[in-house]
């Protein structure tokens, strides 16, 4: 089975997943073959080197029974993301990072073959205090893609013909990010993601980034607190 939900920011927005909710109670029951896609804002590499906080809630992440995936979002330490601190593995037909065994960071412009469905993964979103708090602290100029990142996507796109079964992304297409809240500024990410949204057949696509949980149409889940199962 397949799960996706929304930022956990380390440990502040986790209890959604804790033994005790609706998630947790369920989670008991599965297995490493199971998953839970995270769309951002993991934050659990954030901190400038690895702290007695985050490797407890790293430790209680890696010992659920699942397998946790997570894109990158605007609140992560991209310092210690690019390091060699975490290696760069193979899995489910795309490159990935290893952050704990069980807990896997997929990276921008990827394709993957999980329990039998195609997932394009882009993650990376605009701070919206990035002019206000200080950089590589609060904010990082990797937070959103580079050259070869847009590359990366398009080459993996025109590699499976632009089409998918599921995309998931941080912040969403400018198109609905405008409906979603247009207090967001559009970027040259947000308008890379229309382009895609414009050019590739999907099922579904699930971002987080807005902190809400709505089903903007058919196509397009804004997903915060939800824990949904897509497979």
């Amino acid at each position: 089975m397949i799960f996706v939900t929304g930022d956990i920011h380390a440990y502040l927005d986790i209890k959604k997943l804790n033994s005790k909710s609706d998630f947790g109670i369920l989670a008991k029951t599965l297995t490493r073959d199971d998953y839970l896609i995270i769309c951002g804002d993991f934050g659990l590499v954030f901190d400038l080197q690895e702290s007695k906080t985050e490797r407890y809630w790293l430790k209680w992440l890696e010992d659920k029974p699942y397998t946790v995936l997570w894109c990158d979002g605007n609140h992560e330490n991209y310092n210690r993301l690019y390091s060699d601190e975490f290696p760069i593995i193979d899995f489910c037909g795309g490159k990935a990072q290893m952050i704990r065994p069980h807990i896997i960071h997929l990276l921008r412009g990827e394709t993957y073959m999980i329990d039998g469905q195609r997932f394009f993964v882009m993650g990376g979103a605009s701070s919206h205090d990035r002019g206000e708090e200080v950089e590589d602290l609060y904010w990082w100029r990797r937070e959103l893609p580079n050259d070869e990142e847009y590359d990366n996507a398009l080459k993996h796109l025109e590699a499976c013909n632009y089409n998918v079964d599921y995309i998931i992304t941080h912040c969403a297409p400018s198109s609905i990010q405008d409906k979603v809240n247009p207090y967001y500024k559009n970027d040259r990410l947000t308008q890379f993601l229309d382009e895609v949204a414009h050019n590739t057949t999907f099922r579904k696509w699930f971002f987080g980034h807005y902190h809400v949980d709505d089903d903007i149409n058919e196509q397009f889940r804004a997903i915060f607190n939800d824990v949904i199962q897509i497979v």
